[in-house]
């Protein structure tokens, strides 16, 4: 009798505890809905997100002669959907992407998806914490894993369409977007920041022929920054400033990590690099304020 009890209260707790994480949803100070942590095809489906997700699923039609090349493939794998239902990109992806699963009759209880937050404190993280580990820089992103392991993604668009992306992937034939991110992600995590700081002009050469804007690593940056990994981003913003030496946004995205830190001195000799590129009144007060609080 007690073991019944006992387990009628831990079906209890964690029926209840789940109900609270699964499908959660977050109401800005404008009154705005998004969801938060794991969700699934149905909640996507219900107000206000059906709005856009409905729409852009039914408009969307894969190509079938590359739906049935994939069909016995893919069932191989699993996949992990990161996506913001904030986001435009999101809402235009992730509709097709479902759709092409749907047509390829994969099983979507194979397929976990986590929407993240936008705010500033947790840019792109989830409630739950999932994207940890996952260099999540830019939804959505779709991770295709296959025996337990990453086999390739699909980062914030298709190189071509969902379909075709997911055959080279599936054929082993695919390079995704920001593989300047991906390289410079690879540095720190083996070699460490330091390696970093210290081979940055050999580096350069190498970047300049991956990298297509200065937002590429600049977004990434942001990502660790408010992820607490300041002093990682930090030296990223550094790296950004050299590969676009003529590019006041690198200059300034810097410095505003800088003022965080509260360090003022290289924060104001940055936003004074800026202004060599581009006029700003707005940095030009900002810097006067920064000096008279020194």
């Amino acid at each position: 009798m007690k073991t019944t009890i006992h387990l009628l209260i831990l079906f209890l707790i964690t029926n209840h505890t789940f109900s609270q994480t699964f499908n959660q949803e977050i109401v800005n100070a404008k009154g705005t809905a998004n969801l938060t942590g794991k969700i699934n095809f149905e909640k996507l489906n219900t107000a206000p997100y059906n709005e856009w997700f409905s729409k852009n699923y039914e408009s969307y039609v894969p190509k079938k002669t590359i739906i049935n090349d994939i069909k016995t493939n893919i069932q191989a794998y699993t996949i992990k959907i990161f996506m913001g239902t904030w986001c435009g990109d999101s809402k235009r992806e992730v509709p097709k992407f479902y759709k092409t699963l749907n047509e390829a009759n994969f099983p979507l209880n194979r397929v976990t998806t986590i929407a993240v937050a936008s705010d500033r404190e947790h840019y792109k993280q989830s409630v739950g914490g999932e994207q940890e580990g996952l260099n999540i820089h830019r939804v959505p992103t779709f991770i295709f894993y296959k025996d337990g392991k990453e086999v390739h993604r699909i980062v914030e668009s298709p190189k071509t369409t969902i379909e075709k992306d997911i055959k080279d992937i599936l054929s082993g034939n695919y390079t995704p977007n920001y593989v300047s991110v991906t390289k410079i992600h690879t540095i720190i995590e083996t070699q460490g920041t330091d390696y970093l700081s210290k081979n940055s002009e050999n580096l350069l050469n190498e970047f300049s022929l991956i990298s297509e804007s200065l937002y590429e690593l600049n977004t990434y940056a942001n990502v660790l920054f408010f992820a607490g990994k300041e002093k990682d981003a930090i030296e990223i913003l550094k790296f950004n400033t050299l590969l676009f030496p003529k590019e006041a946004d690198a200059y300034v995205s810097l410095a505003n990590k800088l003022v965080i830190t509260e360090n003022i001195t290289d924060a104001i000799i940055n936003y004074e690099r800026s202004l060599k590129f581009q006029k700003n009144e707005k940095i030009n007060i900002k810097i006067q304020e920064l000096k008279n609080s020194l």
